[in-house]
Parts: C-alpha cells; sequence; structure tokens
C-alpha cells in the first residue's frame, strides 16, 4: 500500500490564536506598508532596492505598534519594538521579514531570548523547542507584493512545520491585463491612509509620520 501523504498543519491547528482573520489583517498590515514605501521612493534622488526594504520594514513595524497601541485588536501587541522587532498574536510571538519563504535566512530562523522566553509560554513542553513563528513578505516585479507566507519553522536547519499562504484580497480589476499581480489597495487596516492620504479612524495628528529615510540598522534584519 502506498504511504499516504499527513495533512499540512495551518496555523491554528499549531495555536488557537492564529486564526485567519488575525493572519490576514497582520498580513495586509506588512503588505500596505511595502506599497507605501514604494509610493514614497525617490529613485532619482538614491534610492534603491536596500532603502525601499529599510523604509518598508519600518513601516510595517509602524503600522503594527499603531495597531497594537489603537485597541482596536485587543488580541495584538509588541513584544520588541527594536529592528529585531517581535510582535504578539494574543500570547503568540511573530516576526515578519522580506524573502523567499522556501529560504529562510540564518538571520530569519534567529530568535532571541525574549521571543523564545514567550514561546514557551504560549506553547506547553516540548511543543515550544526551536519553534519559531515567521510571515514571509516576497515580492516581485518593482519590489511589490507578490504574496505573504504565514511559517512554523523549527529547529536551526528551519524544517517548515506549516506554509500557508495568507489570502489577501486582490480584486481582479485592479489587475491590468496582461501584467502581474496588482499592488494592493489601501486597507483600513490601523486608521493610517497612507503617503499624502487623509487620516481615518482613530489616528492622532499630531502623532509624527513614519521616517522618511533608510534605517541605519537596516542590515539588522532581512529587506
Amino acid at each position: 500500500m502506498d504511504d499516504i501523504a499527513a495533512p499540512a498543519r495551518l496555523p491554528w491547528d499549531i495555536h488557537p490564536a492564529l486564526t485567519e482573520d488575525r493572519l490576514r489583517i497582520c498580513a495586509r498590515m506588512l503588505a500596505n506598508a511595502r506599497r507605501d514605501a514604494l509610493a514614497m521612493a525617490a529613485y532619482d534622488l538614491g534610492d534603491d532596492p536596500w532603502s525601499v526594504g529599510c523604509r518598508a520594514f519600518a513601516f510595517g513595524r509602524n503600522r503594527l505598534t499603531r495597531a497594537a497601541s489603537s485597541g482596536a485588536h485587543n488580541w495584538l501587541g509588541v513584544l520588541d519594538e527594536s529592528n529585531h522587532f517581535v510582535f504578539l498574536i494574543e500570547d503568540v510571538p511573530v516576526r515578519f521579514y522580506r524573502g523567499l519563504a522556501e529560504e529562510p535566512s540564518v538571520r530569519t530562523l534567529r530568535r532571541h531570548e525574549e521571543e523564545t522566553a514567550q514561546m514557551s509560554l504560549a506553547l506547553p513542553g516540548d511543543a515550544a523547542e526551536g519553534l519559531a513563528f515567521r510571515l514571509a513578505v516576497e515580492t516581485g516585479e518593482g519590489g511589490r507584493v507578490d504574496r505573504v507566507v504565514f511559517l512554523a519553522l523549527r529547529g536551526e536547519e528551519g524544517a517548515a512545520e506549516c506554509f500557508w499562504q495568507v489570502p489577501l484580497e486582490m480584486p481582479a480589476e485592479d489587475r491590468p491585463l496582461g501584467e502581474g499581480p496588482a499592488q494592493l489597495r489601501l486597507l483600513p487596516d490601523d486608521g493610517y491612509a497612507g503617503p499624502g492620504g487623509e487620516a481615518r479612524g482613530r489616528r492622532d495628528p499630531a502623532r509624527p509620520r513614519p521616517a522618511r529615510g533608510p534605517v541605519e540598522a537596516g542590515r539588522l534584519f532581512d529587506v
């Protein structure tokens, strides 16, 4: 008899806090952040993929932090605000990176002490051993987001125990005929309308906009 492959695990099979709706919200924030970074790029002044990637990371971190502090999503929090940025879905730690989901780097797999400790609180017993949750933001032509994938990676080799593409709601009418995936429309994920847009929701007009320049510590993360 031929062996029957075990069905792939879904995020909520690993932890009930990792629901589809919550992962969609987080993934949309990251996609919109990259969209905004691309819209603000000034290539004639020296912007390049590295500087745009740094800005996209900073914008993504800012969107998640703003959404967590607004209280709009009581399940969303921030564990580490540094360039190692770790956010929380309930008590579950998650990081994001720009790159191929199938090829996480050593840097992507690295877990700092705070993340490791939090994972051991979120999952019982040996379930947390060597485990890391990541959102991989994959980009294509022009740096636009092609897809966002949720990953559960185990150990130094990054064995994938979960590989789930997050639905991003990309309307067909936004895709020009004969071209690749369209850039995402802005979705009201955190009340911020993006560069040049009107503020929505609970946004505090006195709060400064995201920095326009590349992050000096950008080399600490994948961009």
